[in-house]
């Protein structure tokens, strides 16, 4: 139960709900009561028929059966209240911690997202919080009800007859060992049948955004067999938690009516030796005992929701508990205007251990561009992700504005900050939304004029419902270079005072490429750009180049200086002015 106690805030955050769902529950079990013991006045009426007349045993069958009627009315309206309340309030609790959960994922840095997969954060988000919500609700519901139903009816019948209260509930004991038996087993299994969900939801994820991949390869066969594995693996582990959970009920139902088989044969002997005079005490005990038929047989349930519950908590709790690596030192408001100084910066990849970077240092003034160029894996895009502070450098320093990184207010960078990814994420939703995700109140005017920007305003306008067109999952309604140029689109709406650009030029033809270059160097006069490229026509217009090379500065200059120097700059311009001579 360790897991569930970080869910007492909510309980503590919805105390007046759950407080008035255990007092109405109080109050319904008193009226209860009364059914019972009217019974047993009315077939007390009826075994003294022969001293009262017709008459008198009329009135008092007719009025204890009205009052029957009247008590199971208002306990039946009060256990209504009772789940309106109680099971409100677990939905409460749902929303909260579902929201809580994705407020940490997002606070969460690239490592955990590395080391974690999309279906798995999912699963937990789904199914655990389903799990977790059934527990502060109709679990916790049951476990109140039955636990003041208890103490109510045994303090009723042990006014009654202690003996025969004693007799009817020494099965009880032997009920609560096998609960406990059971549910350590429906534990276990809970805990291994939600591992395997979230391995089945990674599975499916992944296969339907990469649907493309399969198809291009024809290996649907394959993926099918896959998830055929899965599924069984599944299905197994699923028939062997229901089948545990299964034992539970038909246990309770034995154990009641072997409760009701003792109070019938105890109670009949006790009555033929005088012990209890009152034959109505037995129908009453009858009465009593399947009062607590409910509740007990409920336990079992209740057990196997709060481990289930306990299981998914403690995987929630994995996640909760992970601590953000970069969080926001600055609460206050950081105005950045762009120029940056970095020096002897070094930095390696926490998770694998590859060293990126290696005593990176360079200095950039506020509206001044800069390319940076290099070979695959040279540490281009970690330079990105650097100045961004996706991640903390091992060693030296990052100024922006005069100012440590580290000491600027985390949300007052990024929003200073423009960035196009070397991998073109969009949402599936309509494409004006998709630019509009750089500013959220930008008008459809402000929209087309970052479209054409982009030089993707005439695509959009041959679509049937231009910029209202919804795009499929990650852009896939779109080609590669559309992808791109509706991404530097939501950049360049942003209107931040820095603008990254990883590599987001590769998919698009050297004509294309070409106006949109045109179109930044206008747009980007007083922003301080930087420019991850592999082509030389997309770095020549660069107030600064670098080269990078297994993590170092190998080359620095303009564009004029590195073409009189021998080495990859040079050799790469050559390279590419064959290239388009040949084309």
């Amino acid at each position: 139960m360790s897991a569930l106690k970080s869910l007492n805030k909510y309980f503590i955050k919805y105390k007046y709900h759950f407080l008035f769902g255990i007092i109405i529950t109080i109050v319904a079990q008193f009226f209860t009561l009364y059914t019972p013991k009217l019974v047993g006045d009315s077939i007390r009426v009826l075994e003294q028929l022969k001293e009262l007349n017709k008459e008198e045993v009329s009135d008092i069958l007719l009025s204890n059966i009205f009052w029957i009627v009247v008590t199971t009315l208002i306990a039946g309206f009060l256990t209504f209240l009772m789940r309106q309340t109680l099971i409100v309030m677990s939905r409460h609790i749902e929303f909260d911690l579902k929201n809580d959960i994705f407020q940490h994922y997002e606070v969460l840095t690239q490592s955990f997202y590395k080391r974690n997969r999309t279906g798995d954060l999912m699963n937990r988000i789904s199914e655990d919080v389903g799990k977790v919500r059934q527990y502060v609700g109709p679990a916790v519901m049951y476990s109140v009800n039955t636990i003041i139903r208890f103490i109510v009816v045994i303090a009723q019948m042990y006014i009654i007859s202690p003996k025969l209260t004693f007799y009817s509930l020494a099965p009880l004991p032997f009920l609560g060992y096998l609960i406990f038996k059971l549910s350590k087993q429906v534990n276990e299994r809970s805990k291994s049948f939600q591992q395997n969900l979230s391995t089945l939801s990674t599975f499916t994820q992944e296969t339907y955004s990469g649907m493309r991949v399969i198809k291009a390869h024809a290996i649907e066969e394959n993926k099918n067999n896959d998830f055929k594995k899965l599924t069984e693996s599944s299905k197994h582990k699923s028939l062997k938690l229901a089948k545990t959970g299964a034992l539970i009920g038909p246990l309770m139902i034995l154990l009641i009516g072997l409760s009701n088989l003792i109070v019938i044969t105890i109670g009949s002997l006790m009555y033929f030796k005088g012990t209890i005079t009152d034959i109505g005490i037995i129908a009453q005990f009858i009465l009593y005992i399947n009062m607590l038929t409910w509740p007990v047989a409920s336990l079992g349930w209740v057990s196997t929701m709060i481990q289930e519950a306990e299981a998914s908590q403690k995987r929630i709790n994995e996640f909760l508990d992970e601590k953000p690596e970069i969080v926001n030192t600055n609460p206050n408001p950081t105005n950045i205007t762009g120029k940056f100084e970095l020096t002897n910066v070094s930095f390696t990849y926490p998770d694998t251990g590859i060293k990126a970077l290696s005593n990176i240092s360079f200095s950039l003034e506020k509206g001044q561009s800069l390319a940076i160029l290099g070979k695959t894996g040279s540490g281009k895009s970690t330079l990105l992700s650097l100045l961004t502070r996706m991640y903390t450098i091992d060693n030296g320093s990052i100024k922006i504005d005069n100012l440590n990184i580290e000491d600027c207010n985390l949300y007052d960078l990024r929003k200073a900050i423009a960035v196009v990814p070397q991998d073109s994420f969009l949402f599936s939703d309509t494409i004006s939304n998709n630019i509009r995700f750089g500013k959220e109140d930008a008008t459809i005017e402000e929209i087309i004029e970052a479209a054409k920007k982009a030089v993707v305003h005439h695509n959009i306008e041959g679509f049937e419902h231009q910029y209202d067109t919804i795009l499929g999952e990650r852009g896939l309604t779109l080609s590669g270079g559309q992808k791109q140029r509706v991404s530097i689109a939501r950049a360049l709406i942003k209107d931040a005072p820095v603008l990254l650009l990883d590599d987001a030029l590769s998919a698009v033809d050297t004509e294309t490429e070409e106006k949109i270059l045109q179109n930044l160097q206008i747009h980007s006069k007083e922003l301080t750009s930087i420019i991850v490229t592999h082509r030389i026509s997309s770095a020549k217009n660069a107030d600064k180049i670098i080269v990078l090379d297994q993590g170092k500065i190998i080359q620095q200059g303009t564009h004029e200086s590195l073409l009189t120097e021998k080495g990859y700059y040079s050799d790469l311009y050559q390279k590419q002015l064959k290239e388009k001579e040949i084309a």
